[in-house]
C-alpha cells in the first residue's frame, strides 16, 4: 500500500479500541437507530451490547475487521464489524482465550461445553502469589 494511502487512513483510525486477539469473548456495543423517518416517527439511537467469542480478525487500518460470533436461543449468530466503525460505541474485553490458531471457524460445529475455550491465566497474579514475603523485623 502506498505510503500517502497509509497516512490518510492513519488520521481517520479511531483510538481507544482494547488489544484483542481470537479466542477473547469481548462485548461490542453498537449503535442502532429506531424509528422511520418516513413515516413521521422520530429517530432515536440507542445501544445495544453483542458479546461472543472472536472467532477472526482480518484486514489493517480502516479495513480491518473482526467476526464475533454467540449462541442466541440454540442458534449460531456472527456478526463481522468493522474495528474503527463509527457505529461502535464501545468494545470491551469480557475474557482472554487461550487458543493455538488464529482462525476459529471450527467451533461452528462444536455444541455445547465442547465449544467453550479454555481462560488464559493472569502472569500477573501469578507472579505475585510466587514472591516469597519479607522477612519480618526483630
Amino acid at each position: 500500500m502506498s505510503q500517502i494511502i497509509e497516512r490518510v487512513q492513519q488520521s481517520h483510525l479511531r483510538s481507544g479500541v482494547p488489544e484483542f486477539k481470537p479466542g477473547d469473548t469481548v462485548r461490542v456495543h453498537v449503535k442502532l437507530r429506531e424509528g422511520d423517518a418516513e413515516k413521521g416517527e422520530k429517530e432515536k439511537e440507542r445501544v445495544q451490547p453483542f458479546e461472543g467469542v472472536v472467532i477472526s480478525r482480518r484486514g489493517r487500518l480502516t479495513s480491518s475487521t473482526f467476526t464475533v460470533r454467540r449462541v442466541s436461543f440454540g442458534i449460531g449468530v456472527e456478526r463481522i464489524f468493522p474495528v474503527h466503525s463509527p457505529m461502535i460505541a464501545q468494545i470491551e474485553v469480557v475474557r482472554r482465550g487461550r487458543v493455538r490458531r488464529s482462525k476459529l471457524y471450527y467451533l461452528r460445529e462444536l455444541r455445547g461445553k465442547a465449544a467453550r475455550i479454555k481462560g488464559k491465566e493472569r502472569a500477573v497474579q501469578a507472579v505475585a502469589a510466587e514472591a516469597p514475603a519479607a522477612p519480618a523485623a526483630e
